[in-house]
């Protein structure tokens, strides 16, 4: 029998079941032809797994629920979907508040003993892949709760946020737009009363956290989150494109050929075993980062002005080994 064969006969004994009919398992196995010990098997499911509050009636010959308002489950997952599932959830260990990744993991178990037609054995796949961060930022987690639930919620909050550009404290109230994770650090972008425009807070710089009574209605032309995320992160930080081009010596090239830089990139493999990579870039401060990992592997081949930044940085550098 398939599995979708098998959920239509749950439904159908679950509908039966709401209609006050006191279905059993000899009506089960009846209108499917099955064996009545699959029928019993398959009522024993609805009750033990999918959590249905069944209760048999004696003078009826039938089955009837104790809370008439459970619903069984709608969605019928496949081992493949649940196993994506376990794996998102393992992905999601940067979540940086630990009740959240508890409850993750038990909304997780839930579907599983709900739609699986077998015991998964969550804990034995979740020992078998591993995320391992570096370079990430500490944050609170009760701020993070409270942070993603004004973003729920779609209410106000006020903060106290750090510049350690300024080295200064401020009491902004914002209204919580969009949470994004980048390369380690959680952001949250919001509208800043104070500054009257969508503003970029790193999470682990907010001090402190509390509701709000203030109401903030978000203008009509506020940017498109999507674009002001494309203009704000990354290689590419504005609208003002240039062309990028690097060199990389043959001992990283294949390194560099498994990396995308950038959508929009193109890799041109020399003679020599070295390679070039292009693409196109605006913000050179965390481009030149990117750079600089690589030590003497890598040449700045254009533009100009960024050749120019880098060769500033690796004279900073070496006045610190002088």
């Amino acid at each position: 029998m398939s599995k979708k064969l098998t959920f239509e006969r749950y439904h159908w004994f679950h509908n039966e079941v709401k209609k006050g009919k006191y279905p059993n398992a000899a009506k089960l196995a009846t209108k499917f032809e099955i064996s009545e010990k699959q029928a019993q098997r398959d009522i024993e499911f609805i009750r033990d797994r999918l959590k249905a509050p069944l209760k048999y009636d004696a003078k009826n010959k039938g089955y009837y629920y104790e809370d008439a308002g459970y619903e069984i489950p709608p969605i019928w997952f496949r081992e493949d979907d649940l196993i994506a599932i376990i794996l998102a959830i393992k992905l999601a260990s940067t979540i940086p508040e630990k009740n959240l990744k508890h409850a993750l993991l038990q909304v997780v178990e839930t579907i599983i003993d709900s739609n699986s037609s077998r015991k998964i054995n969550i804990n034995e796949l979740m020992d078998k892949v591993s995320v391992k961060n570096i370079e990430y930022y500490k944050i609170d987690g009760t701020v993070f709760q409270q942070v993603l639930a004004s973003l729920y919620n779609q209410k106000p909050i006020e903060i106290t946020y750090y510049s350690p550009h300024k080295k200064e404290e401020t009491e902004r109230i914002i209204m919580p737009v969009h949470l994004l994770c980048y390369m380690g650090r959680w952001h949250l972008i919001a509208y800043c009363s104070l500054k009257k425009g969508l503003r970029n807070f790193a999470v682990s710089r907010i001090k402190d956290l509390k509701d709000t009574d203030v109401k903030i209605e978000l203008p009509h032309d506020i940017p498109d989150i999507k674009a002001y995320i494309n203009k704000a992160f990354g290689l590419l930080s504005n609208d003002n494109k240039i062309e990028v081009c690097l060199k990389f010596s043959e001992d990283v090239a294949d390194w560099i050929k498994e990396q995308v830089w950038h959508d929009a990139q193109e890799i041109i493999e020399n003679d020599d075993g070295s390679l070039c990579l292009k693409f196109p870039a605006s913000d050179f401060r965390e481009l030149k980062g990117e750079i600089l990992k690589y030590g003497s592997s890598v040449k700045v081949i254009y533009p100009e002005e960024l050749k120019n930044a880098v060769k500033e940085e690796i004279k900073k550098m070496q006045k610190n080994y002088e």
